[in-house]
């Protein structure tokens, strides 16, 4: 799936020099990449303990002792991503009483916003990753039949499939300086897969870090070279063959030679891989919406349509958008072992 003609909404930010090098470290900060919502996104998600502080929210944890008991995290680690997630204004402190100096973290709008992107993951991971039926079986209200949410076009309606977006830039395109990326301890794959069983933490294991992230998204935007991915991201050689081959294990990409003198491979993306484009859709809508500041720096046009739309999650059998307060789940696992069952809603109550 490879862009199409640009369509200029309006004139995006100079792109820097043709002659800007490659950094060969991991150090960013003087380099260039894309403007991207997605990258926005994925900044939250891509951190396991950010990512496992929100999932719990979303099973109704409020307290830090609840975030605790389902997470088994020290109160160090806690407390920093508590605090890291309400400066990103996905959780609000909000006081046990007017007598109470302890607070409650509850979601807040644009928290709650992120549940279409989880939804679009968990149906990933259940398709892709998980052997038995999901540890969840969602059930949506306003039809009150078993759901499995589906990445729709919000302008026709129609199920949405890699093949069918033309990407286009938008009037925020352009280009930013990368981020910074200092050494940090390498992550396991388990520290996704912390607490109760979850499709969404699977998905994410296989995805991996920031780095995997804008891979994958790379690849959807019609990149299958070493060279095509280095000179987009502006990424370090030794990290872009690492994470390269963590995805060609995880079946994420294929490899296919293209050159014999010296051995070149491109990198093409699997069925699997290709089925990532709605959870990275539903990641770019909720940066479009939080981080955009009103200028999406890409849009999509689906081919179907023929319209520019934005990507939803809709239930698979009534067609209506899923929300967050209109979804209720059945557990197919103890919640005893995990802090205990909070509430069988997705948001207990309105923000």
């Amino acid at each position: 799936m490879r862009p199409a003609a640009v369509t200029k909404q309006k004139k995006p930010a100079r792109s820097p020099k043709s002659d800007v090098s490659v950094n060969t470290d991991s150090k960013l900060s003087n380099q260039f990449e894309r403007r991207c919502s997605i990258a926005s996104t994925v900044g939250i998600l891509s951190d396991a303990w950010a990512f496992l502080v929100i999932r719990e929210a979303f099973f109704g944890a409020k307290r830090f002792e609840e975030y605790r008991s389902g997470l088994e995290i020290s109160r160090a680690t806690l407390t920093d991503r508590l605090r890291r997630l309400t400066q990103e204004q996905i959780l609000r402190q909000v006081s046990y009483s007017d007598t109470s100096s302890r607070v409650e973290y509850k979601l807040t709008k644009s928290g709650i916003d992120l549940y279409p992107a989880f939804m679009a993951l968990m149906q990933f991971g259940d398709r892709w990753l998980d052997p038995t039926q999901g540890p969840l079986q969602l059930i949506h209200e306003d039809c009150n039949c078993v759901s499995k949410p589906v990445v729709a076009c919000s302008c026709c309606q129609k199920k949405i499939s890699a093949r069918d977006v033309t990407y286009l830039e938008g009037p925020g395109a352009g280009v930013v300086r990368g981020e910074a990326v200092t050494r940090r301890t390498r992550r396991t794959a388990d520290d996704f897969m912390r607490g109760r069983p979850s499709s969404v933490s699977r998905a994410l294991e296989v995805i991996g870090d920031r780095w995997s992230f804008l891979i994958i998204r790379e690849a959807l935007f019609g990149a299958a070279r070493f060279d095509q991915f280095q000179n987009e991201l502006k990424i370090a050689s030794n990290i872009l063959t690492d994470r390269l081959a963590r995805l060609v294990e995880r079946g994420v990409f294929r490899k296919r030679k293209y050159q014999s003198a010296p051995e070149r491979f491109e990198y093409l993306l699997t069925a699997m891989g290709a089925d990532l484009h709605g959870p990275l859709m539903m990641m770019m809508a909720w940066g479009d919406r939080w981080r955009a500041n009103g200028e999406p720096p890409m849009l999509l046009r689906h081919a179907a349509c023929g319209q520019i739309f934005t990507p939803t999650v809709i239930c698979d059998r009534c067609g209506k958008p899923i929300h967050a307060y209109t979804m209720k789940y059945r557990m197919r696992y103890d919640p005893d072992k995990f802090g205990g069952r909070k509430s069988s809603r997705a948001v207990p109550g309105r923000v």
